[in-house]
């Protein structure tokens, strides 16, 4: 491996940062087009569909991060088979996924409609929305597999294409189904079926220089028991440390739903800062991932820290210009996400949380990555378990005297002590491309 110029950190991570802007598109188009059906339960039933999707495969998040870490290693050490044989694990655990997924659609409807009750009218058209998109699961959770490859790979100009290519074509079956047929809310679910199933036909192609020669499909490899161990403790470690973020996240709501409707409103509204920063760190996380990763497979320990340092060094101008951004532009954004005056006053009481949230939250994004290309996700797990408590204690002490501020500053302890705890295990990463470890 060749020295890592910040030139080769932007060139990951700005592919990243525009792809992940498409997402929230995609989502105002499907609301869009139903809502031009003229009726509110479309509208409805869509959203309470995608929701409850979302939170499903939210659970297979672990399956980019997992195979992005492994792939990125395997890559840095000149293993092609083994990175060919790691995307074709990675597809397996996604079809695998995907079909237990179809089987028992049934209870995960009842289960989503019993803690998210709707009228009668929306909870059928729902029903007909997730009885169609079920479907993709295998396609959805596979992507997942693709997605972290490409970025293992550095390529994320592929992954920013099939992005595009997917929710491109997605909008133009939403028109087509929905406003030129006439299908409504089962329109949208064969739009984004239809676009999830080209978009594993891309992907696939987009990997097909991991199938080159035959070397990867060897029966003894792909099985092989030691990495399977490996990837399925890589991946589950990963899946409990998101199950306690969103553990965290979903308190956060649930408190804040107890100081009112009006407090409720404009702490969502809020989040949508927070999500902000999310998508545009992430590109630089990724950029850690593949560059950490390929580092510890080439057994460079002095990479591990140039390529930590580069990616992280963006970071911290990118957080910092968000908080400018929220700064001078909160309040307008603000204004435009509710009309509402008494929600808007309260959005800009608590705004000053998420000003300073970019600059607090920066540590614990890029630490995710860095661990995740060096695959230290028992520690992930384990500073994750250890930062769900102190944010836990936080709220006990600060939301009794401060209210919704003791929550916010609770969120703001969360991601602190993450970024930290961290911190202090950081050395273990250089230890992990250290020749005398990688074969064992």
């Amino acid at each position: 491996m060749s020295d890592i110029t910040h030139r080769r950190v932007l060139s990951i991570a700005l592919p990243i940062v525009l792809s992940n802007a498409t997402v929230p598109i995609l989502g105002a188009v499907d609301t869009g087009v139903v809502g031009q059906l003229g009726q509110a339960a479309p509208i409805g039933a869509v959203g309470v569909g995608a929701i409850v999707l979302a939170s499903v495969y939210w659970i297979f998040g672990f399956l980019r991060m997992g195979t992005s870490g492994l792939a990125a290693q395997a890559h840095g050490a000149g293993d092609s088979a083994e990175t060919g044989a790691i995307l074709l694990r990675g597809l397996g655990i996604g079809a695998l996924a995907g079909l237990m997924l179809i089987l028992l659609q049934a209870p995960l409807a009842w289960a989503a409609f019993r803690l998210a009750p709707a009228s009668a009218e929306v909870e059928g058209l729902a029903r007909q929305y997730l009885a169609i998109r079920i479907w993709g699961a295998p396609a959805t959770i596979s992507l997942y597999a693709v997605t972290g490859w490409l970025i293992a790979q550095e390529r994320t100009r592929a992954v920013l294409v099939l992005q595009l290519v997917m929710n491109g074509l997605n909008v133009g079956l939403d028109l087509w189904f929905v406003l030129g047929l006439g299908w409504g809310v089962p329109g949208v679910a064969s739009a984004t079926l239809i676009a999830e199933y080209s978009g594993l036909a891309l992907g696939l192609w987009l990997c097909r220089g991991a199938f080159a020669g035959r070397a990867w499909a060897d029966r003894s490899r792909l099985m092989a028991g030691a990495a399977w161990r490996r990837m399925l403790a890589v991946n589950g470690d990963i899946m409990l440390r998101s199950v306690l973020l969103q553990g965290s996240m979903t308190t956060f709501l649930f408190l804040g739903a107890g100081f009112g409707d009006v407090t409720l409103a404009a702490n969502q509204i809020l989040l949508q800062f927070a999500e902000i920063t999310a998508y545009a760190l992430d590109g630089f996380a990724f950029a850690a991932e593949a560059l950490v990763g390929q580092a510890v497979g080439a057994r460079q320990p002095r990479l591990v820290r140039q390529g930590a340092v580069r990616a992280s060094q963006w970071a911290v101008g990118g957080s910092l210009l968000l908080g400018l951004v929220f700064l001078g532009a909160g309040p307008m954004i603000v204004d435009v996400m509710t009309t509402s005056p008494e929600v808007q006053s309260a959005a800009r009481t608590y705004l000053p949380w998420l000003i300073v949230m970019p600059v607090i939250a920066v540590a614990s994004y890029m630490f995710d990555g860095i661990f995740i290309g060096a695959t230290l996700t028992r520690e992930m797990r384990n500073t994750m378990a250890l930062s769900v408590v102190c944010y836990a204690g936080a709220l006990v002490l600060l939301v009794p005297m401060l209210g919704n501020h003791g929550l916010w500053a609770g969120l703001m302890v969360l991601n602190l002590t993450r970024g930290l705890t961290m911190a202090g295990l950081f050395p273990r990463a250089e230890r992990a491309a250290a020749p005398s470890l990688v074969s064992s």
